[in-house]
């Protein structure tokens, strides 16, 4: 198991990496939808998390209660995703955008404490181990990320002002 959370440690550590070094100084000049907008996209496939449902794809063993929730998560997080994408660049977005951000980062915690409560062994993720390996340290940087660019009230002629001195 060790080796398990030596990898989740260093996806975090790279994602971070690669957002501090190439995404987030993108997204800080942009206006707030078109910052949020490719957060809200790579968010869209959160509809993977489903795959911990298909047989095969995950170990028997796997406990049904985790699998269920993990996955249920996901696909409303993806739901309001596209939801907030669909919205953009309205005032209701703002509001969805939050509820997505709040539900979605709440889910992604959610799974690791229901994992560490089922006492989910890696290997009985099989295929699906990437999700938790890979992706979902990505998911929780860009939903701080989202949390950011929220809390952010910039106009349009702050952001044009920031491009000139970048």
């Amino acid at each position: 198991m060790i080796w398990f959370f030596v990898s989740i440690a260093f996806s975090f550590i790279a994602w971070g990496i690669v957002t501090a070094r190439y995404i987030w100084p993108d997204l800080r000049l942009r206006p707030r939808a078109e910052a949020l907008r490719p957060l809200l996209i790579l968010h869209s496939f959160r509809f993977i998390g489903l795959a911990i449902l298909v047989p095969g794809v995950v170990s028997p063993d796997l406990p049904p209660a985790f699998a269920r929730s993990a996955a249920y998560g996901d696909i409303v997080a993806a739901i309001l995703a596209l939801l907030t994408l669909l919205l953009l660049p309205s005032a209701a977005s703002v509001a969805v955008g939050w509820i997505f951000s709040l539900w979605g980062s709440a889910d992604l915690l959610n799974a690791f404490y229901q994992a560490n409560h089922a006492g989910l062994l890696a290997g009985q993720l099989e295929a699906a181990f990437f999700l938790p390996t890979l992706v979902v340290p990505l998911l929780l940087i860009t939903h701080g990320l989202g949390f950011r660019i929220l809390l952010q009230h910039q106009d349009v002629s702050a952001v044009q002002q920031s491009r000139h001195l970048a």
